[in-house]
């Protein structure tokens, strides 16, 4: 007779709940990932735009051209802030999806031992019962003798 978990399809279930939540956490990784080379890509534009400014006070330069870098460096400044927002409300999503995961996780990890633990049991129970059999074979053998 073969081992039969009786909770095979709850398993299942919670197997495909754990593998949910990890593509939700990893959905909000990369998406914090993204932001955040959003806003590295931002900052390098501030600093050259500040390295630009800086050298137009050493070299004079028009002003139309002091005043766009100066623009620049302020629209970078401005469309950082809402990626900071959004940054920080990701941080907030990837914590509370985390515990999400962790508990779908451990549901998994509980089921998973269970099936464990009765399949070792069925197992011993099966080498009882081959090594019983062998046992009443050499015994009914000799007594034949």
């Amino acid at each position: 007779m073969a081992f039969r978990f009786p909770l095979a399809a709850v398993l299942l279930v919670r197997e495909n709940a754990e593998l949910r939540e990890e593509r939700a956490l990893l959905k909000i990784q990369q998406e914090m990932a993204r932001v955040s080379r959003l806003i590295d890509e931002l900052d390098a534009e501030i600093v050259d735009a500040h390295g630009s400014r800086d050298r137009a006070m050493v070299e004079p330069i028009p002003a139309f051209q002091l005043h766009s870098i100066l623009l620049r460096a302020e629209d970078a400044a401005k469309q950082r802030k809402p990626l900071l927002e959004q940054l920080q409300t990701l941080l907030e999503d990837r914590n509370r999806q985390m515990k999400l995961y962790q508990a779908a996780r451990r549901d998994h990890e509980a089921l998973t031992d269970m099936l464990q633990k009765q399949r070792d049991s069925y197992e011993q129970e099966q080498t009882r019962k081959a090594q019983k059999l062998l046992d009443d074979i050499y015994i009914a053998r000799r007594h034949r003798n």
